[in-house]
């Protein structure tokens, strides 16, 4: 597995955690679209209901504005899904900065963390890597308030992250 942005993913290692992109999400069973660009997958070490309310207490435990939960299933219209949970959060002040330096940007913003479970009942937890958002709309991701975002997210992923074997 080839890592593009390995000072995001560095401290996930460090810590023993399971971080999949790419390729290496889909062998593992991850589901993600297109290629997995720019799409980061944690597995959790718990199940749905406890890995949600986990990432909940984190984020709201950073500070950290929650704004919505989104049950995907309810949004089937009749289609059986395998259980799948949108958690919408963000610093509104942070996210401006994005927005006013491209306003399409708010594609992005505020910040998604999909829950899914899949069909051999593995929950992971995905998200978009804040450098390929800053790639896509022409962003310093280097920047000191993208720089923390990316720690941010990567930090609330971990809080459920399955330790490596």
């Amino acid at each position: 597995m080839q890592i593009r942005n390995f000072r995001l993913f560095l401290p996930l290692w460090l810590m023993g955690l399971t971080v999949l992109t790419g390729q290496a999400a889909l062998a593992a069973g991850a589901a993600c679209p297109a290629q997995c660009n720019g799409v980061v997958n944690v597995r959790s070490a718990y199940a749905m209901a406890e890995t949600i309310a986990r990432l909940q207490a984190d984020i709201r435990g950073k500070g950290i504005t929650f704004f919505l939960v989104v049950e995907q299933s309810m949004l089937a219209g009749g289609a059986r899904l395998h259980p799948s949970t949108l958690l919408i959060f963000g610093n509104p002040a942070l996210g401006a900065q994005y927005i006013a330096a491209n306003p399409v940007s708010g594609l992005d913003w505020p910040v998604r963390l999909l829950v899914y479970e899949r069909p051999k009942g593995e929950v992971w937890v995905a998200y978009t890597d804040f450098a390929y958002i800053a790639k896509r709309y022409g962003i310093d991701p280097q920047l000191p308030t993208f720089r923390t975002a990316s720690a941010v997210i990567a930090s609330i992923a971990a809080s459920v992250a399955q330790p490596k074997h």
